[in-house]
């Protein structure tokens, strides 16, 4: 086995790196923790960990001061029988004057699927002079169980699909300011293909047939594996059944109580804790994500009904049956999708007077900020409803500004409570960054 993890060791030394697009994702390293990228299946982890390489690289480390081990490889299984020290022995055989005097950067891919990994990874950290980087999102355990194995010995970051900001960096296509005619050209002609594709690396640049097939292939992996087979449910329908109808109704309110009721319409006997599982196990995978009602109740906040959202707008499209989701949920789904990437801390709101605001978020200053998503404010009743609703919570929160998110408007508009800004979906994202 040593010889085999020598030659896998060397492999990888003569290979070269598939560094992809670069990511804004700048993940610190803390000296005695392990820095553990998590997210969604096909979001790019692995070759993140790559980009990460190859700075290191760039900097001036030496190749073979890099480990870099897939566990998914095969002729690692024996591993599960022999255990991971034998690990570092192939490494330090091939650079023995290594050890102990420069410090081997370690870099892990699903090494969950290997028992006893977290006292391997402990003891890497205590006793080597060594930096150590890992990512998974396997059935044998999700990215977040990861995180919480390793807690109080690790750092922990997520990694989401292209933001539009990378999509533009994907694509060549530069962005700075202030905005030239041409530059603005590019940059909304790409967001119509960022609609269109959402941010999965591998299909944007696919055309339609191919991405909806690839979606629907993440749809039914996440499904199977990080779910069912997971957690041995034994209704596997039940689970199938409940993320249509989450995806069908992307941007909406839900409650466990109506999806329990739901289930049972078609016959399947999941009770109320049972759906309760799946929405939280769905959350793990970073699937779907639950917002709750603002509240500083956590009972009240609990017990409200909650609105779910995807991890990808355009997956939605990819696998909804068409018939409830609309082009104005596509668009709240990609501004929290944006939202998601600068903070968790993610709410909507009800004012006094009953109306809904899409999301107020605690930004990372620990500021509030309230967000509000509407397709067009031209119809004259809309554009009543949304700054009636939004000057109402400013004013509740006495916040001197809120947004609204148009597919197209952009206006400057003064309240009794402070300034609100109307502004074309591209822009915010160009503004929220990452």
């Amino acid at each position: 086995m040593i010889a085999t993890i020598k030659e896998i060791i060397a492999d990888f030394h003569d290979s070269n790196l598939f560094t992809g697009t670069a990511r804004h994702l700048e993940m610190e390293s803390v000296p005695g923790k392990a820095t553990i990228c998590i997210g969604v299946r096909r979001s790019g982890k692995s070759t993140c960990m790559f980009q990460r390489i190859q700075k290191l690289l760039k900097s001036g480390v030496p190749r073979q001061n890099i480990l870099y081990l897939n566990f998914f490889d095969d002729r690692l299984h024996p591993l599960q029988q022999e255990g991971l020290s034998i690990v570092l022995e192939a490494y330090y055989s091939l650079y023995p004057e290594k050890k102990g005097d420069e410090t081997v950067y370690c870099f892990f891919d699903e090494i969950q699927v290997i028992t006893g990994w977290e006292a391997f990874t402990d003891r890497l950290l205590r006793t080597e002079k060594c930096e150590v980087f890992i990512t998974g999102s396997s059935s044998q355990m999700l990215s977040k169980e990861i995180a919480t194995q390793m807690r109080g010995r690790a750092l922990t970051w997520e990694l989401f699909p292209f933001s539009f900001l990378e999509f533009l960096d994907h694509r060549s296509i530069e962005y700075k300011q202030p905005l030239t005619g041409k530059n603005r050209s590019l940059i909304q002609n790409a967001f119509e293909k960022y609609w269109e594709s959402g941010g999965f690396p591998e299909v944007a640049d696919l055309n339609k047939n191919l991405r909806v097939k690839i979606h629907q292939e993440y749809f039914n992996t996440i499904l199977f594996r990080d779910l069912i087979e997971r957690h041995n449910i034994s209704h596997p329908k039940a689970v199938t059944d409940l993320a249509y109808w989450l995806i069908d109704n992307a941007a909406a309110l839900y409650s466990v109580n109506r999806l329990t009721g739901y289930l049972k319409s078609l016959g399947h006997r999941a009770p109320k804790a049972s759906v309760a599982n799946y929405l939280e196990w769905m959350e793990d995978a970073y699937f779907f994500f639950t917002v709750r009602i603002f509240d500083a109740s956590l009972a009240r906040s609990n017990t409200n009904p909650k609105k779910i959202y995807s991890i990808d707008h355009s997956l939605i499209t990819s696998i909804s049956s068409g018939i409830l989701v609309n082009s104005g949920h596509l668009l709240e789904n990609l501004v929290f999708s944006a939202l998601r990437r600068v903070s968790e801390k993610i709410f909507y709101y009800k004012t006094f007077g009953d109306r809904e605001i899409d999301f107020i978020v605690r930004m990372p200053d620990s500021s509030f900020a309230l967000f509000q998503v509407c397709e067009s404010m031209a119809a004259p009743e809309t554009r009543k409803r949304e700054l009636t609703a939004l000057n109402e919570a400013m004013e509740k929160q006495k916040l001197k500004v809120g947004t609204i998110i148009t597919r197209n408007e952009s206006e400057q508009i003064q309240t009794d409570a402070g300034t609100i800004h109307v502004m074309p979906v591209w822009r915010f994202l160009l503004k929220i960054g990452h």
